[in-house]
């Protein structure tokens, strides 16, 4: 029997994450790769984090052009795992709908928020936040305080995605996905 909740977060861990939890790691065992999580694809999703980190030095319709990809990657990443869940054998029909319901809610969520509303607000107030700090220093001039503040933003960038994925999958765990 097909369980009543399929394993979403099994489907987000990578490729290395998974060969640590299989139990058949020292054998040869082929493994599929996810093309919005385990290749360059899943920088789609970073497109807005950038755009926000430029925000004060590009124009306004560049900056939701950005956001405009990313969350055509969270969609295109939800269709692939509503996909998926729709190829899996369940014993009804009202099963399949119940579990592919739940695989879009939850990947079209999940993404939403780890991917792009998290990271953009992140970035966004880090950027105001560096922008006034650095305001506040006269003899730095206006383009290295703007300079300095994307450096800053874009630095920071890949240090917020495990700790956001992280504290998304942690509220979704308690919340969410405990009615599903």
């Amino acid at each position: 029997m097909t369980s009543p909740w399929l394993n979403l977060s099994v489907l987000r861990k990578s490729r290395c994450e998974e060969a640590k939890l299989n139990p058949q790691n020292g054998q040869n065992v082929v493994k599929q790769v996810d093309i919005y999580r385990d290749t360059p694809v899943r920088l789609l999703g970073y497109s807005n984090e950038v755009g926000e980190s430029f925000r004060h030095l590009i124009p306004l319709w560049l900056v939701r052009g950005t956001y405009v990809v990313a969350f055509g990657y969270v969609f295109a990443d939800t269709a692939d795992k509503a996909k998926k869940a729709n190829q899996i054998k369940y014993e009804s029909e009202s099963i399949r709908s119940y579990q592919l319901k739940k695989t879009i809610a939850d990947t079209l969520i999940w993404q939403s928020f780890a991917s792009v509303i998290i990271p953009g607000f992140t970035i966004n107030r880090t950027c105001a936040i560096t922008l006034s700090v650095l305001n506040r220093a006269a003899r730095v001039s206006q383009g290295t305080r703007n300079w300095v503040a994307v450096a800053v933003c874009l630095s920071l960038i890949p240090i917020i995605v495990h700790p956001i994925d992280s504290f998304v999958d942690f509220v979704l765990d308690r919340s969410l996905r405990k009615y599903f």
